[in-house]
Formats: C-alpha cells, structure tokens, sequence
C-alpha cells in the first residue's frame, strides 16, 4: 500500500476515491525527553498501522493527502497521535 502526504502519486492515476481513513494511538508518558520522542515514535507507528487497516477494509491500494497530528494532554499525561488521509484506488 502507498502511503503519502500529496495528493497525488507520481506514475500512478487514481481511479477511485473510497472515503476518509483515520488512526488513532494514545498512550501515558513521562516528561523526560528521550521517553516522550519515543512515545511519540511508537504511537505514530501503532496510529499508521490502523489507517492501513482501515483503508484495506475499504479495498484501497493507497492513502493519500495525510496529515499527522500530534496533542499532548498535559494534566493527563497523555500524548494522542491521530493520522488522517483519503483512501484511493490507484493504477
């Protein structure tokens, strides 16, 4: 499956646009530094994964236009990652 931030794949046609697919991770983490790039790291990882699983479901061979957002709930302390595209159908 292709994954990317524009909108377009360079040498492919998009034949079909399926619908919007998202991922979501959260997870508690520590204020020390090298702890949180790595929560983040791995929520981004277990956040791309659902988008790919969500896409398939929509039989799409591709997910463009996506865009990661990152939160931090401070008094909870919780990081959210969130990933969100369009599921396509590419040739």
């Amino acid at each position: 499956m292709i994954l990317t931030t524009t909108n377009s794949i360079e040498e492919h046609k998009i034949i079909d646009y399926l619908g919007v697919v998202t991922g979501i991770s959260t997870n508690k983490h520590s204020f020390f530094k090298d702890d949180l790039n790595e929560n983040i790291e791995k929520n981004k990882e277990i956040a791309f994964q659902q988008l790919h699983k969500n896409a398939t479901k929509l039989k799409a061979n591709a997910v463009v236009g996506i865009k990661v957002d990152i939160e931090f709930l401070e008094q909870r302390y919780k990081t959210i990652v969130s990933v969100t595209g369009t599921a396509v159908k590419v040739i």
